[in-house]
């Protein structure tokens, strides 16, 4: 990056248009290989843009530098050649075909000149379509949309979100008896079909660490079913996993148990850091649904009084008492009781 910085601060120096083109071109590569997707199109623009310049007025040049020699041609052939009428009309007959010539060599350079601007411009269209993409699998829709009008975001506070951590039960145990390989591959098998439930349920994912998986509902667009809908997403988490433990049982495999944890609460949310963007929340009610996890068991839902208030009409939930949870003190925690077999 040095280097072709070095050399394109040189090139416009002293007007070195080739030079330029090709420092537009290698900083395109510079960037698309950093996974800096802004300005690798940025320079690709200007490579096309340039390139597009420098090579059709050359074009245009040559084709212009034909013409009037050709004309000069004819103009010396009819002077040379007034008095002889059949010469003329030879001479006619060749200007008429180079004219001919000319066209057509211009039209083929017009339609080449379309067609390699059609395929920049695809190109472009496809790195922009490309970047967006991957913007929106990182961050919510809203906060992408935000970030590319304005370049940065604001943190928000929300009032009401239902945030759920689950993990899997003697995960570290179970990771000494399989290979590496096997266990990331059921690791993302099952956060795959997580993500699946969550996205039915508009749910935001926000992030997983080892096998742990976190999620808000609630954000970044307000709802009213914030606590409901998680709960539905947290019984289909459930079901998968008992599902996924009767095919691993069958094959004679160790299956994964999953505890869940749920709490209701204010948090805020919003973008850290520069590099490698990641949508965060942040709040006790993301500590108290960590607890409600830790003191869950394989196979539960644990949630909090708060969440257990919100949907007490829709789900029904064994009281379990007021448990004691680290750093929090006692906290009423409920059981949903729910047949997972029968969905």
């Amino acid at each position: 990056m040095f280097y072709s910085n070095l050399s394109l601060q040189k090139a416009f120096e002293i007007e070195y248009q080739t030079r330029i083109l090709n420092c537009y071109q290698s900083q395109y590569l510079i960037h698309k290989e950093k996974g800096d997707s802004k300005n690798a199109i940025l320079f690709l623009e200007k490579f096309v843009g340039l390139n597009d310049s420098l090579y059709g007025q050359n074009a245009r040049g040559k084709i212009e530098g034909i013409a009037i020699k050709q004309r000069d041609e004819i103009a010396n052939a009819q002077l040379q050649l007034k008095d002889a009428e059949v010469s003329q009309q030879r001479i006619y007959s060749y200007a008429a075909l180079a004219e001919i010539l000319l066209i057509t060599l211009l039209l083929l350079f017009v339609f080449k000149n379309y067609r390699n601007q059609k395929k920049s411009t695809e190109i472009i269209i496809h790195e922009k379509q490309r970047s967006e993409e991957l913007l929106l699998n990182i961050l919510p829709a809203e906060m992408a949309e935000e970030l590319k009008a304005n370049g940065v975001t604001k943190a928000k506070a929300f009032t009401m979100v239902t945030v759920m951590f689950t993990d899997f039960k003697d995960f570290t145990g179970i990771s000494e008896k399989v290979s590496a390989e096997l266990l990331v591959d059921e690791i993302h098998h099952c956060f795959s079909a997580f993500d699946l439930i969550i996205q039915k349920y508009k749910i935001e994912k926000i992030k997983t660490i080892g096998d742990a998986y976190m999620c808000a509902s609630g954000l970044p667009v307000p709802s009213y079913t914030h606590a409901s809908d998680m709960i539905h997403a947290a019984i289909e988490f459930q079901n998968f996993m008992l599902e996924r433990k009767k095919e691993k049982e069958s094959r004679g495999e160790i299956p994964f148990l999953l505890r869940i944890g749920i709490h209701t609460g204010p948090v805020v949310a919003g973008i850290v850091g520069i590099k490698k963007y990641a949508y965060g929340i942040w709040g006790d009610t993301v500590n108290l649904a960590a607890r409600m996890e830790q003191n869950s068991e394989s196979g539960k839902i644990n949630i909090s009084g708060s969440t257990y208030e919100l949907v007490k009409g829709k789900f029904t939930c064994v009281h379990r008492g007021k448990i004691q949870a680290k750093n929090k003190g006692e906290i009423d925690m409920y059981f949903v009781n729910h047949s997972f077999s029968e969905g």
